[in-house]
């Protein structure tokens, strides 16, 4: 997600939470979820970081904070947001090659990288871990001022456009995972809501993207409105997906 130069709008999306598999179906999805503080729980760091990112880029998104607060300030809101995306996408791969469904070998250590081909929860979290490194070039280069119209798409939405294929592709697998076919309906399913908001923000970043695109004619983006909606749809969409990755309330 980047402002387009000097400008207070943002280009672009970025996509957060794929499903790893760690939540269990339940009878009826309980949409409250404990807001407690337990950061030595990996699952939980994931959460939190999405959820501070996404809240960063529906805020980097929305009308009244984009047209009003200064151009340099909107871009860092984006910047920050990324490395947060960039944390716990991180976050998320290092679950998955740790999981207790691992076909590898057994070992004792934790491991901060592992080479699991067969497993498509690696390959999900492994693009889109590709995609967050992406978003975090976007989103810097953006800060530059001065950029011509081939500058700009090259730098800056070029990272844009590769980025959130990636992101496409990771929600894609993880909802393979979830759904072991093209579709299914599994609404009380946990894993299943959070596959499906996440695939459909990641399709809502990739619109955001393709109307990024700076025309050289003009030297004006694509379609404003399509990249200010579908980057504040999509931030929504992760935002509830980060959330529902958290433990449920206990039943009263």
């Amino acid at each position: 997600m980047r402002p387009k130069q000097a400008s207070a709008t943002p280009e672009s999306g970025i996509h957060v939470a794929q499903t790893s598999g760690a939540s269990t179906a339940t009878p009826g999805i309980r949409w409250h979820r404990e807001l407690s503080w337990t950061p030595g729980d990996l699952t939980w760091r994931i959460a939190a970081l999405f959820m501070v990112g996404s809240f960063l880029f529906a805020l980097g998104s929305f009308p009244l904070y984009a047209q009003n607060v200064d151009p340099g300030t909107v871009g860092v809101t984006f910047v920050v947001g990324s490395i947060f995306f960039t944390s716990a996408g991180y976050s998320q791969f290092l679950e998955v090659v740790n999981g207790a469904d691992d076909a590898s070998p057994s070992t004792d250590s934790f491991r901060f990288w592992a080479w699991q081909p067969n497993r498509i929860l690696w390959w999900a979290t492994a693009v889109q871990l590709v995609g967050t490194v992406l978003f975090n070039v976007n989103t810097i280069d953006a800060m530059i001022e001065g950029l011509d119209t081939e500058q700009t798409n090259r730098l800056v939405w070029a990272p844009d456009f590769f980025g959130s294929i990636a992101f496409l592709v990771a929600s894609h697998l993880a909802w393979q995972f979830v759904c072991g076919r093209v579709w299914c309906v599994k609404r009380d399913d946990v894993d299943w809501w959070i596959s499906a908001l996440n695939y459909i923000g990641s399709i809502f970043f990739m619109l955001s993207a393709i109307a990024a695109f700076t025309l050289e004619t003009t030297g004006e983006t694509l379609n404003l409105t399509l990249v200010n909606v579908g980057t504040f749809v999509g931030a929504i969409c992760f935002l509830i997906g980060a959330y529902l990755l958290l433990p449920p309330q206990p039943r009263s």
